[in-house]
Formats: structure tokens, C-alpha cells, sequence
């Protein structure tokens, strides 16, 4: 369920069937129509406003002209009895992709789970879930970035210690749809992994459907701190 099968063309042609069918975007809305930081997010707000609010406030960072929102003891407060996020994450582990500074928000907006390699585990799944269906998340984002170990590592697919290898399984597939390149890799992990979050729970595909949930896909550049669009497609 979680990303073991490889990304033959025959999969890739489902995969594209149930882009198509269920509404699942690539992020190609506008970057600036939710560019104000002085606005919140709304109850009200709709997938494509979310997404558009998320890619605001990496614009605003790429620029210096982050506005931290949300991130003072009074927001916490504010949120401390009932969170509602308006975006929802699969991120890296990497402690260089902070993702609430990356898209400039703060204290209850964003509902982000990390792990090594953006991998759609089980356990991932299950909180997305969450944060979708009963938290009311909008945007479900999945988010790689440039010169990810655990993608270079899978791709060499040298002995490594521990448990790390467990994460190999959900990543070659796409390492292999790359041909071994790892950058092309890392953008093809995070189209396997949106892939396996729409496949693999029937939660997040109903509400992708219903159109209430919209799923996208980004790489942040270490360099430049800009998120790059992956299309889904």
C-alpha cells in the first residue's frame, strides 16, 4: 500500500486516469491572489484559496518579506483548545525544511508530519487522515526538497545501519522510474507519494472526489528557498 510497487507505465497510465477522475491538482493556481499576510485563513476558504495562501507565503519568503504570523503566545493560546488547520503536510524529516517558516505561517495553520524520505507510510496516512477528514484540512501537500539523503541513499542502495533501509522500499520506485538520476528522482517521489496517499486511503480519495481536499506537490530548493511545482500529471 505504501509505494512498494514500481511505477511501470501501465501504472503510471492508472495513476493519471485517477488524476483526472478525482480532481487531484498540481498546483497551478496563482502565486499571488492570497499574497496579503495580513489576511487568516478562513473557515470558508476554499481548496484552491488555501493553496494559493500556502504559495503567497513562500513568496513572501523567498522575497525577506516573511511576516511570521501566528507565532506568539497569543496565538498559541487562540488555538490551544481546538486546532483547524487549513493545509495539511508529507514532508521530510530534514531539519533544513522547516515548513511553517518555509510558507510563512504559524501557530494552528498548518498540520505537518515529517519523515524521512516524504514517504506515505501507514502511519503518515492515518494522521493525514486526520487532519483532513476531521480536522478540515484543505490542502494536502506533499513536499520534497533538493539533495534529500534518504532519496540519494536509495538510489546507491548501499548496506546502511539500523532501520534506515526500511525506508528504501517506498522510495525506489520512484529512484527507478528516474533511471538512478537522483534529482529527477525526487521529483518522481513526490508524485509516487501523492499517488499512494490518493491510492491508498480511501478517506483522503473520497474527499479528493468530493472536492473538498486538493492534493499538491512541491520541492524546496536548499539554495534558493523557493518551493518548485511538481506536476501530479
Amino acid at each position: 500500500m505504501c509505494g512498494t510497487n514500481p511505477m511501470t507505465n501501465t501504472n503510471r497510465r492508472h495513476w493519471l486516469a485517477a488524476v483526472a477522475a478525482s480532481g487531484v491538482v498540481a498546483a497551478r493556481s496563482s502565486w499571488g491572489r492570497a499574497s496579503s499576510p495580513d489576511r487568516a485563513p478562513t473557515a470558508d476558504m476554499s481548496p484552491v484559496e488555501a493553496l494559493d495562501f500556502l504559495r503567497a507565503g513562500n513568496t513572501r519568503f523567498v522575497a525577506g518579506r516573511s511576516a511570521a504570523p501566528n507565532r506568539d503566545i497569543g496565538r498559541l493560546r487562540e488555538v490551544a483548545p481546538r486546532q483547524t488547520p487549513f493545509a495539511a503536510f508529507l514532508g521530510c524529516a530534514d531539519s533544513r525544511v522547516p515548513i511553517e517558516i518555509v510558507f510563512d505561517q504559524g501557530f494552528g495553520d498548518l498540520f505537518v508530519t515529517r519523515i524521512a524520505g516524504n514517504v506515505a507510510a501507514t502511519e503518515n496516512i492515518a494522521s493525514l487522515e486526520f487532519a483532513t477528514e476531521v480536522l478540515g484540512a484543505k490542502v494536502l501537500y506533499v513536499l520534497g526538497h533538493t539533495s534529500c539523503g534518504a532519496v540519494t541513499a536509495a538510489a546507491k542502495a548501499a548496506p546502511v545501519p539500523g532501520q534506515i533501509s526500511a525506508l528504501f522500499q517506498h522510495i525506489r520506485p520512484a529512484v527507478r522510474a528516474a533511471k538512478g538520476d537522483v534529482t529527477a528522482a525526487i521529483h518522481e517521489n513526490v508524485r509516487l507519494q501523492a499517488q499512494t496517499l490518493v491510492e491508498g486511503s480511501t478517506v483522503i480519495s473520497s474527499l479528493v472526489s468530493s472536492g473538498k481536499v486538493i492534493v499538491a506537490g512541491g520541492v524546496f530548493d536548499l539554495e534558493t528557498g523557493l518551493v518548485e511545482t511538481i506536476d501530479l500529471a
